[in-house]
């Protein structure tokens, strides 16, 4: 169990090292910043290369959501959940400490902001309200549940799952990034939020409450379409 633990946490902590870090070093650099489509690739990346290094060890969940369905779908143990939700959330946060420490070692540093936290209303990209925030956030995390059980049934062709998982992880981001600046990962909205200088936190339980729900949405779909047992 504690080597599960130990990639889970590793591997949650790329995910928010290089997806975040993206966002926070190179999105917005004058001329040469990657944008929004560069972070969008960045979370995709994180996801594919670390499902590849040790989804053989845990699973590759990276992701309270991730795990939640896929105890739903009967595809992992119920009684694994809380120890891979905390192994997740303490991979994010050391990621997010280390991203606070480098970006203070800036010349002229003044402070973090938003920190690449997720939100809605003032805290959104372009102003997306909370009901907009609960729908795409739902909706994309029911979709990403789809992807992942299906990328990983027996029926699908063998080690191709982490592509599909990564591009699928992707695309979520190139859609909503605008709106919430995308989570479907508590543990990924957590672990800044907690070093961001805004209201981030107080809007955190979206990020949590959403995925969450999604993910079950997710899961069951697939169960209701799958002929697997």
């Amino acid at each position: 169990m504690l080597k599960k633990l130990m990639a889970e946490g590793v591997g949650t902590f790329w995910l928010v090292f290089g997806g975040c870090g993206s966002a926070i070093y190179a999105a917005g650099a004058p001329d040469v910043g990657i944008g929004w489509l560069g972070v969008a690739l960045a979370f995709g990346l994180t996801v594919l290369t670390m499902a590849y290094a040790v989804g053989s060890i845990s699973g590759g969940h990276f992701n309270p959501a991730v795990t939640l369905g896929l105890v739903v779908a009967g595809r992992h143990p119920a009684g694994e959940l809380p120890a891979y939700w905390g192994a997740q959330l303490m991979g994010g946060i050391l990621a997010a400490a280390a991203l606070y420490a480098i970006a203070s070692g800036q010349s002229g540093f003044e402070g973090v902001g938003g920190f690449a936290s997720n939100g809605y209303g003032v805290l959104s990209p372009n102003g997306y309200g909370m009901t907009a925030a609960l729908i795409i956030e739902t909706l994309l995390t029911a979709v990403f549940l789809i992807i992942i059980l299906g990328a990983t049934s027996a029926r699908a062709p063998a080690g191709f799952a982490p592509i599909a998982i990564g591009l699928g992880l992707t695309l979520i981001h190139l859609i909503s990034i605008p709106v919430t600046n995308t989570s479907v990962n508590p543990a990924r909205s957590t672990a800044v939020a907690l070093f961001a200088q805004t209201d981030a936190l107080g809007q955190l339980w979206l990020f949590w409450v959403a995925p969450l729900v999604g993910a079950v949405i997710g899961a069951v779909i697939w169960k209701i379409m799958s002929t697997e047992d």
